[in-house]
């Protein structure tokens, strides 16, 4: 390596370095404030929360790295211009693409580094995050009851509290208590209301005891006869005081490195996630088909058409409607039979909209997710061409000017990014459209921003602009 390579080598990585790891602690200093709930007032120690953070932080390298490439292209080539290092580089004969080979060659290298972090590290920490965070719910039971919505505690009991006091929030007012049955019927058959209720527990104990106060406790009456089942018989008791005693055992035998069975789109490598994207497709083909077919059957026009006599040239029509040859009455009912079929058809293709396109928003994300993996390796060569020569064309360096135009750049490819892939899950666009649309927007821009550089123009020749009115107007002037 040539001396020249190393030391533009050498001030890059020194600043790339002192980028990232700086954007890396501004990332993860909001990842604290977003989750702070989650782990504050559970008695974890230091060592769990920074376990909890560094699991998350590979979750944000595809927003830090092409920042930090972005911001230190522009600031490195800026500093070399204002310093006029680059003019006594073009003096000698060195071009702006033969000072950049050696970053050219770095950015590549990091670029395919990029693409085996997303797909290997990124979804192993997503897992592994997802788990932690999940088992850190289960050490204080008072803390995983929010205010104003439901919260499960146990697989028995979802706890609703309007407001929680007390040193420890035991003590939880306007309680509402949905209460699984022994029979495990879907719905909400048994509930308990109360004004006031308090959580106790002796120390060691495998048992949370909540005591209620002034309440009312409803539990739905099953009946085998369908008409007496219709009037949705119940039974309602009051209490002045009433005891329940939920078990913890499994909560305290709740291991912090436990790994549940979770699944998204974040935890797939890419060959996993083309299995999945396949199969998803396979099946949701299938059940439109499915669906639409039963949707024909239920119609009758299959019947219908497989029996019809077909009609001649000469023949008539011997009634004006199917329905004529029936009686008024008969007209009535089969009218209502008809548009209860329409209704019921009607409700069946809606319930069926709303699954289909639940099950269209999941392919589409693993189709992003998919495509993400390698736009962000596109997306950081892609950015370094525009801050390189951008940095070269304002001839500015530091943390000033450079910082504000690399902050607005990425800006604006990050938000044409995050409003193409939000089209694209609701299916309005093709999710490889919406991925890969913010980089190839930035796509020209570098390439004629590489041009301006290389021809040492300006990023706008206001010299030439004039000239072509001052021109304009001697014409008129010599007419």
């Amino acid at each position: 390596m040539k001396i020249l390579d190393r030391y533009i080598l050498t001030a890059f990585l020194k600043t790339f370095f002192s980028v990232f790891i700086i954007l890396m602690f501004i990332f993860v200093l909001q990842a604290v404030w977003l989750y702070i709930s989650e782990l504050a007032g559970k008695d974890l120690d230091a060592g769990l929360v920074l376990k909890f953070l560094w699991l998350y932080s590979p979750k944000i390298i595809p927003l830090v790295l092409p920042l930090s490439i972005l911001v230190t292209s522009l600031m490195v080539f800026g500093n070399f211009s204002e310093k006029y290092e680059f003019a006594a580089m073009k003096s000698t004969g060195i071009s702006l693409q033969r000072a950049m080979r050696s970053l050219i060659l770095f950015i590549g290298l990091l670029s395919f580094v990029a693409f085996l972090f997303a797909n290997n590290v990124i979804p192993y920490s997503e897992y592994k995050w997802q788990n932690l965070r999940r088992n850190i719910k289960q050490f204080s039971p008072s803390m995983v009851i929010a205010e104003g919505q439901f919260s499960q505690i146990g697989d028995d009991f979802n706890i609703k509290v309007e407001e929680k006091s007390g040193d420890n929030d035991e003590f939880l007012h306007d309680v509402i208590i949905h209460q699984k049955t022994e029979e495990k019927r879907s719905g909400n058959h048994r509930v308990i209301v109360a004004e006031k209720g308090e959580l106790t527990s002796e120390e060691g104990s495998n048992t949370l005891s909540l005591i209620l106060s002034n309440g009312f406790h409803y539990n739905e009456v099953q009946f085998k006869d369908f008409k007496k089942q219709q009037r949705l018989p119940f039974t309602k008791t009051h209490f002045d005081e009433y005891t329940i005693n939920i078990d913890l055992t499994e909560m305290n035998k709740q291991d912090i490195d436990k790994d549940n069975n979770y699944s998204n789109h974040n935890m797939f490598k890419a060959s996993e996630l083309r299995v999945e994207i396949d199969s998803m497709e396979t099946s949701y083909t299938k059940e439109t088909i499915t669906v639409s077919e039963n949707l024909y059957y239920r119609s009758g026009l299959s019947k219908f058409g497989a029996t019809a006599p077909k009609k001649g040239v000469n023949d008539t029509l011997q009634f004006s409607s199917i329905v004529e040859p029936f009686g008024p009455r008969k007209q009535a009912q089969i009218a209502s039979l008809a548009l209860t079929n329409a209704r019921g058809t009607l409700q069946t293709v809606a319930g069926k909209r709303n699954a289909f396109a639940k099950k269209l928003r999941t392919l589409n994300k693993h189709k992003i997710a998919l495509h993400e993996k390698y736009a962000l390796a596109v997306a950081c060569i892609i950015l370094f061409f525009v801050g390189a020569p951008l940095g070269a064309i304002i001839r500015k360096g530091g943390m000033g000017l450079p910082m504000v135009v690399a902050i607005l750049l990425f800006l604006t490819y990050h938000f044409i990014g995050i409003f193409a892939k939000n089209s694209a899950e609701d299916s309005t666009i093709s999710p490889f459209i919406g991925t890969w649309i913010s980089t190839v927007i930035m796509l020209p821009l570098s390439i004629w921003l590489t041009i301006r550089a290389t021809t040492d123009q300006g990023i706008f020749d206001i010299d030439s602009f004039t000239q072509r009115f001052t021109r304009l107007f001697k014409k008129k002037e010599d007419k």
